[in-house]
Protein backbone atom coordinates (compact mmCIF):
# COMPACT_ATOMS: atom_id res chain seq x y z
CA UNK A 1 0.00 0.00 0.00
CA UNK A 2 1.32 3.29 -0.56
CA UNK A 3 -0.06 6.20 2.11
CA UNK A 4 0.24 9.82 0.96
CA UNK A 5 -1.36 12.35 3.25
CA UNK A 6 -1.75 16.54 3.83
CA UNK A 7 -3.32 19.02 6.25
CA UNK A 8 -3.17 22.49 6.20
CA UNK A 9 -4.58 25.26 8.95
CA UNK A 10 -6.75 26.67 6.08
CA UNK A 11 -6.78 30.44 5.48
CA UNK A 12 -9.21 32.29 7.93
CA UNK A 13 -8.46 29.98 11.28
CA UNK A 14 -6.03 30.44 14.03
CA UNK A 15 -5.24 26.56 14.79
CA UNK A 16 -5.61 23.44 13.11
CA UNK A 17 -8.20 21.23 14.90
CA UNK A 18 -7.83 18.26 12.20
CA UNK A 19 -5.93 15.18 13.37
CA UNK A 20 -4.78 12.47 11.37
CA UNK A 21 -2.94 9.22 11.44
CA UNK A 22 -1.88 6.32 9.27
CA UNK A 23 0.01 3.37 9.57
CA UNK A 24 0.93 -0.34 7.95
CA UNK A 25 0.19 -3.55 9.29
CA UNK A 26 2.22 -6.76 8.43
CA UNK A 27 0.75 -8.59 5.27
CA UNK A 28 0.45 -5.04 3.25
CA UNK A 29 -2.52 -3.91 5.26
CA UNK A 30 -2.99 -0.33 5.85
CA UNK A 31 -5.33 1.82 7.76
CA UNK A 32 -5.83 5.33 8.61
CA UNK A 33 -7.63 7.47 10.60
CA UNK A 34 -8.91 11.22 10.40
CA UNK A 35 -10.63 13.76 12.71
CA UNK A 36 -12.09 17.15 13.00
CA UNK A 37 -12.40 18.56 16.07
CA UNK A 38 -14.97 20.81 17.34
CA UNK A 39 -15.72 22.74 20.59
CA UNK A 40 -13.26 25.75 20.58
CA UNK A 41 -9.59 25.68 19.79
CA UNK A 42 -8.57 23.95 22.86
CA UNK A 43 -11.43 21.45 22.76
CA UNK A 44 -11.25 20.71 19.31
CA UNK A 45 -7.77 20.23 19.40
CA UNK A 46 -7.55 17.91 22.13
CA UNK A 47 -10.98 15.77 20.80
CA UNK A 48 -9.11 15.16 17.73
CA UNK A 49 -5.71 14.41 18.81
CA UNK A 50 -6.75 12.35 21.78
CA UNK A 51 -9.90 10.38 19.06
CA UNK A 52 -6.85 9.66 16.98
CA UNK A 53 -4.07 8.64 19.20
CA UNK A 54 -6.50 5.74 21.07
CA UNK A 55 -8.04 4.61 17.68
CA UNK A 56 -4.88 4.17 15.87
CA UNK A 57 -3.45 2.50 18.97
CA UNK A 58 -6.51 -0.06 19.75
CA UNK A 59 -5.83 -0.69 15.44
CA UNK A 60 -2.31 -1.27 15.80
CA UNK A 61 -3.10 -3.52 19.09
CA UNK A 62 -5.98 -5.39 18.17
CA UNK A 63 -5.22 -6.43 14.36
CA UNK A 64 -4.94 -10.31 13.43
CA UNK A 65 -3.99 -11.56 10.55
CA UNK A 66 -6.84 -13.82 9.99
CA UNK A 67 -9.40 -11.04 10.67
CA UNK A 68 -11.88 -10.11 7.93
CA UNK A 69 -15.76 -8.77 7.94
CA UNK A 70 -17.45 -8.74 11.19
CA UNK A 71 -14.12 -8.91 12.97
CA UNK A 72 -12.71 -6.16 11.36
CA UNK A 73 -15.54 -3.88 11.90
CA UNK A 74 -15.64 -5.05 15.54
CA UNK A 75 -12.39 -4.15 15.84
CA UNK A 76 -12.86 -0.43 13.82
CA UNK A 77 -16.26 0.00 16.60
CA UNK A 78 -14.34 -0.72 19.79
CA UNK A 79 -11.57 1.44 18.59
CA UNK A 80 -14.09 4.40 17.96
CA UNK A 81 -15.88 3.77 21.21
CA UNK A 82 -12.62 3.45 23.31
CA UNK A 83 -11.90 6.78 21.78
CA UNK A 84 -15.52 8.57 22.28
CA UNK A 85 -15.35 7.32 26.26
CA UNK A 86 -11.87 8.90 26.38
CA UNK A 87 -12.84 11.89 24.78
CA UNK A 88 -16.07 12.44 26.53
CA UNK A 89 -14.33 11.60 30.05
CA UNK A 90 -11.67 14.76 29.34
CA UNK A 91 -14.40 17.37 28.60
CA UNK A 92 -16.28 15.73 32.18
CA UNK A 93 -13.53 16.45 33.82
CA UNK A 94 -12.36 19.53 32.83
CA UNK A 95 -14.80 22.52 32.52
CA UNK A 96 -12.69 24.45 29.88
CA UNK A 97 -13.23 21.18 27.26
CA UNK A 98 -16.94 20.82 28.22
CA UNK A 99 -18.65 20.38 24.89
CA UNK A 100 -15.69 19.07 23.06
CA UNK A 101 -16.02 16.49 20.42
CA UNK A 102 -14.82 15.37 16.83
CA UNK A 103 -15.93 13.83 13.68
CA UNK A 104 -13.69 10.64 12.60
CA UNK A 105 -13.47 8.55 9.23
CA UNK A 106 -11.22 5.72 9.67
CA UNK A 107 -10.13 3.06 7.08
CA UNK A 108 -8.67 -0.59 7.44
CA UNK A 109 -7.48 -2.00 3.81
CA UNK A 110 -6.89 -6.22 3.90
CA UNK A 111 -6.12 -7.56 0.04
CA UNK A 112 -7.89 -5.29 -1.75
CA UNK A 113 -10.83 -4.85 0.63
CA UNK A 114 -11.65 -1.22 2.31
CA UNK A 115 -13.56 -1.46 6.14
CA UNK A 116 -14.49 1.85 6.37
CA UNK A 117 -16.29 3.68 9.74
CA UNK A 118 -16.90 7.25 10.50
CA UNK A 119 -19.59 9.46 12.16
CA UNK A 120 -20.01 13.09 11.29
CA UNK A 121 -19.66 14.89 7.82
CA UNK A 122 -15.66 13.60 7.40
CA UNK A 123 -15.93 11.78 4.42
CA UNK A 124 -14.45 8.17 2.57
CA UNK A 125 -14.54 8.44 -1.37
CA UNK A 126 -13.17 5.96 -3.88
CA UNK A 127 -11.72 7.44 -7.21
CA UNK A 128 -11.08 5.58 -10.09
CA UNK A 129 -10.51 6.36 -14.05
CA UNK A 130 -11.60 10.08 -12.98
CA UNK A 131 -14.87 8.80 -11.70
CA UNK A 132 -15.54 9.84 -8.00
CA UNK A 133 -17.67 7.81 -5.45
CA UNK A 134 -18.74 8.86 -2.31
CA UNK A 135 -18.90 5.95 0.28
CA UNK A 136 -19.81 7.66 3.98
CA UNK A 137 -22.96 9.35 4.24
CA UNK A 138 -23.21 12.69 6.21
CA UNK A 139 -24.47 12.86 9.73
CA UNK A 140 -25.72 16.39 9.72
CA UNK A 141 -29.01 18.34 9.68
CA UNK A 142 -28.43 19.29 5.99
CA UNK A 143 -28.35 15.31 4.92
CA UNK A 144 -31.05 14.67 6.73
CA UNK A 145 -32.90 17.88 4.76
CA UNK A 146 -31.51 16.73 1.63
CA UNK A 147 -33.09 12.96 2.50
CA UNK A 148 -36.38 14.42 3.87
CA UNK A 149 -37.05 16.40 0.66
CA UNK A 150 -36.89 19.60 2.33
CA UNK A 151 -33.99 20.87 -0.01
CA UNK A 152 -32.26 19.51 -3.19
CA UNK A 153 -28.47 18.64 -2.51
CA UNK A 154 -27.11 21.41 -4.48
CA UNK A 155 -29.19 24.12 -2.14
CA UNK A 156 -27.48 21.62 0.63
CA UNK A 157 -24.22 22.83 -0.80
CA UNK A 158 -24.76 26.69 0.55
CA UNK A 159 -27.17 26.21 3.21
CA UNK A 160 -26.31 28.25 6.76
CA UNK A 161 -26.52 25.07 8.59
CA UNK A 162 -24.32 22.70 6.45
CA UNK A 163 -21.99 22.86 9.57
CA UNK A 164 -24.26 20.98 12.29
CA UNK A 165 -23.84 17.67 12.39
CA UNK A 166 -25.85 14.99 13.95
CA UNK A 167 -23.16 12.64 15.28
CA UNK A 168 -19.63 13.19 17.12
CA UNK A 169 -17.12 11.32 18.76
CA UNK A 170 -16.90 12.55 22.45
CA UNK A 171 -20.08 14.06 23.03
CA UNK A 172 -22.25 11.45 24.77
CA UNK A 173 -21.26 8.30 26.88
CA UNK A 174 -22.83 6.43 23.62
CA UNK A 175 -21.47 6.72 19.59
CA UNK A 176 -23.41 5.25 16.27
CA UNK A 177 -21.29 4.15 13.71
CA UNK A 178 -21.63 3.57 10.53
CA UNK A 179 -19.63 0.68 8.39
CA UNK A 180 -19.25 0.51 4.57
CA UNK A 181 -17.44 -2.09 2.62
CA UNK A 182 -15.49 -1.00 -0.96
CA UNK A 183 -13.17 -3.14 -3.22
CA UNK A 184 -10.67 -0.89 -4.51
CA UNK A 185 -9.80 -2.45 -7.59
CA UNK A 186 -6.76 -1.52 -9.50
CA UNK A 187 -5.80 1.98 -9.77
CA UNK A 188 -8.64 2.85 -7.49
CA UNK A 189 -7.35 5.37 -4.85
CA UNK A 190 -9.25 5.95 -1.34
CA UNK A 191 -9.83 9.02 -0.39
CA UNK A 192 -10.29 10.00 3.48
CA UNK A 193 -10.84 14.06 4.39
CA UNK A 194 -12.44 16.54 6.66
CA UNK A 195 -15.33 19.06 5.40
CA UNK A 196 -12.64 21.60 4.42
CA UNK A 197 -12.31 19.92 1.57
CA UNK A 198 -15.39 18.91 0.65
CA UNK A 199 -17.10 22.37 1.64
CA UNK A 200 -14.64 23.89 -0.82
CA UNK A 201 -13.71 21.52 -3.74
CA UNK A 202 -16.77 20.18 -6.02
CA UNK A 203 -16.48 16.42 -7.03
CA UNK A 204 -16.11 17.53 -10.68
CA UNK A 205 -12.56 19.63 -9.40
CA UNK A 206 -11.20 16.21 -7.78
CA UNK A 207 -12.27 14.48 -10.32
CA UNK A 208 -10.07 17.19 -12.49
CA UNK A 209 -7.53 18.06 -10.46
CA UNK A 210 -6.44 14.10 -9.97
CA UNK A 211 -6.01 13.75 -13.94
CA UNK A 212 -3.35 15.93 -13.95
CA UNK A 213 -1.31 15.25 -11.04
CA UNK A 214 0.48 12.05 -10.08
CA UNK A 215 -0.29 9.58 -7.18
CA UNK A 216 1.95 11.53 -4.48
CA UNK A 217 0.50 14.91 -5.60
CA UNK A 218 -2.87 14.08 -5.43
CA UNK A 219 -3.31 15.09 -1.73
CA UNK A 220 -1.01 18.73 -1.99
CA UNK A 221 -3.24 18.72 -4.93
CA UNK A 222 -6.20 18.52 -3.48
CA UNK A 223 -5.46 20.51 -0.12
CA UNK A 224 -4.13 23.54 -1.96
CA UNK A 225 -7.23 23.99 -4.43
CA UNK A 226 -9.44 24.25 -1.58
CA UNK A 227 -7.19 27.08 0.05
CA UNK A 228 -7.09 29.02 -3.79
CA UNK A 229 -11.17 28.17 -3.20
CA UNK A 230 -11.23 30.30 0.02
CA UNK A 231 -9.77 28.06 2.62
CA UNK A 232 -12.25 29.09 5.44
CA UNK A 233 -11.59 25.70 7.34
CA UNK A 234 -8.90 23.13 8.21
CA UNK A 235 -8.60 20.76 5.73
CA UNK A 236 -6.92 17.59 5.77
CA UNK A 237 -7.00 14.78 3.28
CA UNK A 238 -5.37 10.92 2.97
CA UNK A 239 -5.25 8.99 0.16
CA UNK A 240 -4.11 5.03 -0.31
CA UNK A 241 -3.83 3.04 -3.03
CA UNK A 242 -2.01 -0.12 -4.25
Amino acid sequence: MKIVAKTDIGNTRENNQDAYATGELPGGVAWAVVCDGMGGVAGGNVASTTAVKIIAEQIAGGYRPAMRGPSVHNLLESAIHAANISVYDLAKANPQLSGMGTTVVCALVIDSVAYIAHAGDSRAYVLKDGVLTQLTKDHSVVQEMVETGKITQTQAKVHPNKNLITRALGVHEEIRVDFDEKVLDDNAVLVLCTDGLSNYVEDSEICEITKNCSYNEMADALVQRALENGGGDNVTVVTLTY
